[in-house]
């Protein structure tokens, strides 16, 4: 805290300078300086500043909810390779609705491929097996993709 008017850079610096020689778990996610009009808070992890008048506090309380215990929440757009995985699944299921493979029955099958689909991407299985299975299994207008899916998920 700075007396009124003070410069909020050299505030800042000399904050700056207090964390020098601090270990790795004691620096701090914040440095707040003030001349008690202005506020300036930095978090040190994204390099970023948010800087208001105290006039304006009540429309900035929310950035310092860290002093109640709260963790910033950071939505970032979906993976478009994961919504276009979605909607497969989605139109997946519908198309087998429409055939008349219904309820818990239909529930595992997606499951079960879903997690084909993940285990190769997370080399449970070998790279691509379940993909090389229906490629080189099946017939390719799937005529008899049911049938050869079903042995596939024998147990």
């Amino acid at each position: 805290m700075k007396s009124k008017v003070k410069n909020l850079d050299k505030a800042f610096i000399q904050a700056k300078d207090y964390i020098h020689g601090l270990k790795e778990h004691e620096l701090p996610k914040y440095i707040l300086v003030s001349d008690f009009d202005t506020f300036r808070l930095f978090d040190t992890e994204e390099n970023k500043a948010i800087e208001f008048k105290l006039d304006d506090f009540v429309n900035n309380v929310q950035h310092f909810g860290f002093i109640a215990g709260y963790q910033k929440r950071i939505y970032k757009e979906q993976d478009p390779a994961n919504i276009k995985a979605a909607e497969l699944m989605g139109k997946l299921h519908d198309r087998l609705k429409e055939i008349g493979y219904d309820g818990h029955p239909l529930e595992v099958y997606l499951v079960r491929i879903l997690f084909c689909l993940f285990a190769e991407d997370t080399t449970i299985f070998k790279k691509q097996q379940f993909q090389n299975y229906i490629d080189e299994r099946t017939n390719i207008d799937g005529s008899d993709l049911a049938s050869k899916s079903k042995n596939y998920f024998k147990y």
